[in-house]
């Protein structure tokens, strides 16, 4: 005989269900495109970037300075509270060192110890570092003569017991070096290297070239720090206050 005849109450149901499931899409939708928002997009200009390079290179061929003058940048950011918001830190390897006679020193088995000497790159064993007799004065000493540390797989496990916790306070932990590794690449893995963190104040400064560098070099690297830097803010560029690059003795250039 066919199906019976809906009634008006069914076809309400129907089309109110109906309706439901298009607004709880179209919601579901909303909500993805806000919580996917893409990669910020740079506010810095080129040109005024460029700009910056050219002139802080000129003022330092100008005075002629005896030494090869680091290249700083900068950062003054805004809308953050160092005492309430997650303090942000990350590193980043640059394209190109920085800082080429950034201190290195490598906490060796006899093999990487060797390979160090051959570079020219100091080291100390496992005997030398037994000497230090776990004295914090001394550590402490040995942390501040060097801006980073690597260490051989069978000597980083020994770090704790034998310099106790100074290293790891004054931020300057060993980074693992194996011998399936190449020791020269990851010595300039770690001089290309740049580290961001966040402290008590909302003023950041990083080495990110030196006027020994192109002026692609460094327009490359300070562009690759920039992003960086902005990628770890929480409002991304709405974070951003100024940005200045400057040479060791030279003048600030603003550039953002």
């Amino acid at each position: 005989f066919g199906k019976p005849p809906r009634t008006h109450c069914e076809c309400f149901c129907r089309a109110w269900r109906g309706w439901a499931a298009a607004a709880a899409a179209q919601t579901h939708a909303r909500a993805l495109c806000t919580t996917t928002s893409p990669a910020p997009r740079s506010k810095l200009s080129t040109d005024t970037l460029r700009e910056g390079i050219t002139a802080i290179l000129g003022q330092s061929q100008e005075k002629g300075r005896k030494f090869v003058e680091t290249i700083e940048l900068q950062i003054g950011l805004k809308n953050y509270d160092p005492q309430k918001d997650k303090r942000f830190s990350g590193t980043v390897r640059l394209p190109s060192i920085p800082r080429p006679k950034l201190k290195v020193c490598v906490l060796g088995d006899a093999k990487h110890c060797e390979e160090a000497q051959k570079l020219g790159v100091e080291n100390m064993d496992v005997e030398a570092l037994k000497k230090l007799n776990k004295n914090k004065k001394l550590i402490k000493k040995l942390a501040k003569k060097y801006n980073s540390f690597l260490a051989s797989e069978s000597v980083i496990k020994l770090i704790p017991r034998l310099l106790g916790p100074g290293l790891n306070k004054a931020g300057k932990f060993p980074t693992l070096v194996t011998h399936q590794e190449s020791l020269e690449a990851k010595v300039d893995d770690l001089k290309a290297t740049i580290k961001f963190q966040l402290k008590k104040v909302l003023c950041l400064g990083v080495a990110v070239g030196n006027v020994s560098m192109t002026e692609r070099e460094l327009f490359v690297n300070i562009q690759m720090a920039i992003n960086f830097l902005v990628s770890l803010l929480k409002k991304n560029w709405q974070n951003v206050k100024t940005l200045y690059v400057k040479t060791s003795m030279g003048s600030p250039y603003r550039i953002y």
